[in-house]
């Protein structure tokens, strides 16, 4: 986003929210941590936004070591965790803040556009949904088999990958 005026009229104020940076800062130190995809895919894409939409609508506390952010990444891996109902989740979410804080709410305008680009945008990806036993079981992933999925189911695998694995 950028500023309204570069003349230094402007008031001097940020064009994106503080809240709304953190949170894609966040999201982007966990994909990164993790390596599960090349920073600048598609995938990666996925997964910032979708962990910067997580993040951002919890409040957007960061993890800390050894300063109570265990919590913070316990709630998080427990909404991006497979059968949590994300989607959900997400919408109340976004509906709840815009009742809270009205549309004057710039990182609330970014949240709402960052999932509409999530929802609308679909990815190729590995039909993870055709297994039909749990993964422990031993079960290979044919990872041949490929359908086209909304770009948070695949953001929402990635981000939660990343949070197990920091």
């Amino acid at each position: 986003m950028q500023p309204e005026s570069t003349n230094g009229t402007d008031g001097g104020g940020l064009a994106v929210p503080m809240a709304w940076l953190c949170a894609e800062y966040v999201a982007d130190e966990l994909l990164r941590a993790g390596g599960l995809v090349e920073p600048g895919s598609l995938e990666y894409g996925a997964g910032r936004r979708t962990l910067a939409l997580t993040v951002y609508l919890c409040g957007g506390a960061q993890p800390s070591p050894g300063t109570g952010g265990e919590d913070v990444m316990e709630e998080w891996l427990a909404l991006t965790a497979y059968g949590h109902p994300w989607e959900d989740w997400v919408r109340e979410r976004l509906a709840a803040r815009g009742e809270r804080d009205g549309d004057e709410d710039e990182g609330l305008g970014l949240a709402r556009e960052t999932w509409r680009l999530l929802e609308s945008t679909q990815l190729l990806a590995t039909d993870l949904g055709a297994l039909s036993a749990a993964p422990a079981a031993g079960l290979a992933v044919d990872e041949s088999a490929r359908v086209w999925l909304p770009a948070w189911q695949v953001g929402l695998t990635l981000g939660h990958l990343a949070l197990r694995l920091y």
